[in-house]
């Protein structure tokens, strides 16, 4: 069967013949796609329905991710089925051939039997469906509470994560829990981080031969998981294993991250560009092996080699934090090559940061991408001391500003207004986990580039979505960590004096090295960052490197000596 691309020609063609579109919409390491792909959409009664009664398009989610948005039925495969607009009729998720065959003679008959009124009572559910203008809310200790209780109340008591058929630990919502428990003391946040990532370690979900994680489990205890691993949440989850090392101290947690590290850099690690390849593909009996040889000889599942903007900054962000807490500079290495790639082959000053990566560069400017690659970037400004990112990290936060905002209802769009768009992809939408992360981007930008105008952009961007935050349920934790970052300004900590140098150095590691809930660590070479140091207005000392401790808008303290730079940052964080 001749599969058409999402694109003019394939509604074109629709329009033409008025037929349906019929939308396959999957990920290359689902294994449900491909068996759907090989047993069901391969056979000839299918089809044949499928070339003679619609025009069939195949998508993959994660290279249109703002397809899979507007289309998916919350899993893979779906199949949808849309008119010649692009407007949704009905949707399938996985059915037999035998299934699926009277589904598409149905659907195919009622568009020619009803294709005018079909498009009439579309046209008025667009219309019933047209956003209202948000209202604002404020922002307020309130806001975050909430989220703190519903984050304990819809978490598993037993065995950590959250979701019942679907089980994730949810990045976000352990690093809200973290800072949650660092700040007010509470225990029962302390004991779901743990409960958490002690029951991961010793489930299913935990290879244990290989290191990393499989995608998500299907039972409480970890257990039965489906076996694709992702770059992006192995990111994730290296960042919660040591971020809970960092914090507590316990080797366990140690040991998963430096597996997640080895399987990264074995695996998904592609050497010619310095990036990191999308995902493993899912493979129960290379999963069951119990040792290396095993599945050496078994043979390990192909990679998806496909770049992705937005995984490879999460992953960029989560090593420069490895590097820093375990000690590791080569980490700081892999991250800023895998940084840098992004910043030569994915990103245009024109078009921001472009989606996926093939051999060329697709589809630019999508919030997840620009979000999550200025974290990246106020990351190795901050964990590997290379402010020579700042001036991309804030041209790409104005051109971010400059074509997603949404002047209306405020905070920013997922993808940029497309005219000549089908169906869905005519209405945008503003995801708060997206908005949380470019808010949060912007506040630490603010800091280290001694700019307020950033922090004025992330309170609107945050002010938008109090006043309806509590729809999003526990998801609603990584839009709490910003609001906290907004309310509860990090500790600053200025680190002024040569770049290289062994005290300069010194005193940036002390920094870093211990667990404090909100901080931002810059350094200033007073020779090579001249107007930095004026916009910070502090001193550059005739010798030797000092640290200058800051919060919102008050000085606490200033050393040379880094014993001291841990037990003064204790101090600012109780007293604040």
């Amino acid at each position: 069967m001749q599969w058409r691309e999402w694109n003019d020609e394939a509604f074109a063609s629709a329009r033409e013949r008025q037929a349906p579109v019929f939308l396959f919409l999957g990920a290359s390491w689902c294994r449900f796609c491909k068996e759907l792909e090989e047993f069901v959409l391969a056979d000839e009664r299918i089809a044949h329905v499928l070339e003679r009664r619609f025009v069939p398009v195949r998508v993959d989610k994660d290279r249109r991710p703002d397809i899979d948005a507007r289309y998916s039925k919350g899993g893979w495969p779906t199949l949808a089925y849309l008119d010649d607009q692009g407007e949704p009729i009905a949707s399938d998720a996985y059915l037999d051939a035998d299934e699926l065959l009277p589904r598409l003679e149905l659907i195919a008959n009622y568009y020619a039997q009803n294709r005018g009124e079909l498009k009439r009572r579309l046209s008025e559910a667009q219309e019933r469906a047209k956003p209202r203008v948000t209202r604002r809310g404020e922002l307020s200790r309130e806001l975050v509470d909430w989220v703190a209780k519903t984050v304990l109340e819809t978490s598993d008591p037993v065995f950590g994560g959250w979701g019942r058929e679907h089980k994730f630990p949810h990045f976000e919502a352990l690093d809200f829990a973290l800072i949650r428990w660092s700040q007010t003391g509470d225990d029962a946040m302390r004991k779901l981080v743990l409960r958490t990532l002690r029951g991961m370690q010793q489930g299913e979900i935990h290879d244990r031969v290989e290191g990393g994680f499989y995608r998500y489990a299907t039972q409480p205890d970890w257990s039965r998981p489906h076996y694709e691993k992702m770059l992006d949440a192995n990111a994730q989850r290296l960042f919660s294993y040591v971020e809970a090392y960092q914090a507590f101290g316990e080797a366990s947690f140690k040991k998963s991250a430096e597996g997640i590290l080895d399987w990264l850099v074995t695996t998904l690690l592609d050497r010619r560009t310095g990036a990191f390849k999308g995902s493993q593909d899912a493979s129960p009996g290379y999963a069951h092996l119990a040792t290396r040889a095993a599945r050496k000889e078994f043979g390990a599942p192909a990679c998806d080699p496909t770049i992705f903007a937005n995984w490879n900054a999460i992953a960029v962000s989560s090593l420069f934090k490895a590097a820093s807490v375990l000690g590791e500079p080569e980490l700081d290495v892999l991250a800023l090559h895998a940084l840098d790639f992004v910043l030569e082959e994915l990103y245009d000053e024109r078009q921001g940061v472009y989606h996926y990566w093939d051999g060329t560069y697709h589809l630019p400017g999508m919030l997840a991408d620009q979000a999550h690659t200025l974290r990246a970037l106020v990351d190795a400004v901050q964990f590997a001391g290379e402010n020579r990112y700042l001036e991309p990290a804030r041209s790409l936060a104005a051109l971010t500003i400059g074509s997603l905002a949404n002047r209306d209802e405020g905070g920013f769009w997922d993808v940029r207004q497309d005219p000549k768009a089908h169906g869905g992809l005519k209405r945008r939408t503003r995801p708060i986990l997206e908005n949380a992360v470019m808010a949060e981007a912007l506040l630490r930008l603010s800091l280290l580039s001694h700019e307020n105008d950033w922090a004025l952009a992330a309170r609107d961007t945050l002010e938008s979505f109090a006043a309806d935050y509590k729809r999003y349920g526990h998801m609603v934790a990584g839009y709490a960590r910003a609001v906290d970052l907004f309310l509860h300004p990090p500790i600053h900590v200025i680190v002024v004096g040569a770049r290289d140098a062994s005290d300069t150095i010194a005193l940036r590691r002390a920094a870093l090295a211990p667990y404090v809930a909100s901080r931002v660590v810059q350094g200033i070479d007073p020779a090579a960052d001249a107007a930095l140091l004026e916009r910070s207005g502090l001193p550059a000392k005739a010798s030797g490197a000092r640290a200058f401790l800051r919060r919102g808008r008050e000085s606490y303290a200033e050393t040379s000596d880094p014993a001291r730079l841990p037990a003064l940052l204790a101090r600012v964080e109780r007293g604040s």
